[in-house]
């Protein structure tokens, strides 16, 4: 338990460090306290009231349970639910990555899933143990100039990129918590003389550095740099608007860490209150509603039943799933060293 405290401390501490994929808002809404034969539920999101305000709205109309929502950043909203312990007025944790799933389901802090709710997701895509399930998907992906390249003139692999030809012609954004995430499972695929090799690798190559994976998108289209690393959705909210626009992205296959298959996931607390309640937003964020709302409206992935990506995306089928257990990506502590050891952030 100290070390998971320690760690989600210094990620509260280092909070230049923590944004992660925009999913940062730290409002709360919702009412304090349950009504005579209301029901009710409290939600702690480290996801965006903006990106999944509607859809928390959809399951309270539908199910008639009055949820209150706690937004704020993953990393903190876990380290809430650690600091609270058995106090926790927490029903369900809702994360946009699965490394602060897997650091909660360390700790005991996360009851089982049920059978019918776990086999709806590939079993790369959820904690061996039942703990946790994921509810949509993301890729790394390499974002590049279709007025400057082809798909043919990227390396073969993520890990190439460190060649010096790619001097200058590279963003990148080492603050944002989807590429600190890429970098742990980096570690964990590669050991840390891999991860220690490419980082150093590409910061000799002098990357533009931007704060979030969206000034990338914007940036190469501008045609001011080649090529970036993101994760795979943010090119189609612009893509949606304009066929035009004068990027594409490339998903590296094969077990590629520059393919990494990330999800945003979901868990019940062992101290919920709020049980049945609980499992019914677990139901709903896995129906086919739910899916088509995260295919539609934000551009990930669906993970179960027969939802279709927006036009572009990848299915879940097309893509590589990790070769590791999700879980492990719950070391950002030791990335944040890495990164600061190296002067990268």
């Amino acid at each position: 338990m100290r070390r998971l405290l320690t760690l989600f401390t210094l990620l509260l501490s280092l909070t230049l460090f923590a944004a992660a994929c925009g999913d940062d808002d730290d409002s709360g809404s919702g009412d304090e306290g349950d009504a005579a034969g209301e029901r009710t539920l409290e939600l702690y999101s480290g996801r965006s009231e903006e990106l999944v305000g509607p859809l928390i709205e959809q399951f309270e109309e539908a199910s008639g349970i009055d949820v209150t929502v706690t937004y704020g950043d993953t990393a903190e909203v876990a380290a809430k639910i650690l600091e609270e312990g058995d106090n926790s007025p927490a029903d369900v944790f809702f994360g946009q990555d699965a490394g602060a799933l897997g650091a909660l389901a360390k700790e005991d802090r996360l009851a089982r899933l049920s059978d019918a709710q776990l086999d709806l997701v590939d079993p790369a895509l959820r904690d061996d143990q039942g703990d946790w399930v994921g509810v949509s998907a993301r890729s790394r992906a390499v974002v590049y100039n279709t007025d400057k390249l082809t798909e043919a003139d990227l390396p073969a692999s993520i890990l190439d990129f460190t060649d010096p030809a790619w001097s200058g012609r590279l963003g990148w954004a080492p603050t944002n918590g989807s590429f600190q995430a890429f970098v742990t499972a980096l570690r964990v695929l590669e050991g840390e003389d891999g991860a220690r090799a490419w980082l150093e690798g590409i910061k000799a190559n002098s990357p533009k550095v931007f704060d979030n994976n969206v000034a990338i998108v914007e940036a190469v289209a501008a045609g001011e740099i080649d090529a970036g690393f993101v994760n795979h959705y943010y090119l189609y909210q612009y893509t949606a608007e304009d066929p035009d626009f004068a990027a594409a992205n490339k998903i590296y296959g094969g077990g590629d860490p520059g393919g990494l298959v990330n999800v945003a996931g979901v868990g019940i607390l062992t101290t919920a209150d709020h049980v049945d309640e609980a499992n019914e937003l677990v139901d709903f964020l896995l129906s086919a509603e739910a899916q088509e709302y995260f295919a539609t409206e934000t551009f990930e992935i669906p993970v179960a039943g027969d939802a279709v990506p927006a036009e572009g995306v990848p299915t879940i089928e097309s893509l590589t799933l990790p070769d590791i257990d999700l879980n492990q990506l719950d070391d950002l502590a030791g990335t944040l060293a890495l990164l600061t050891e190296l002067g990268i952030v």
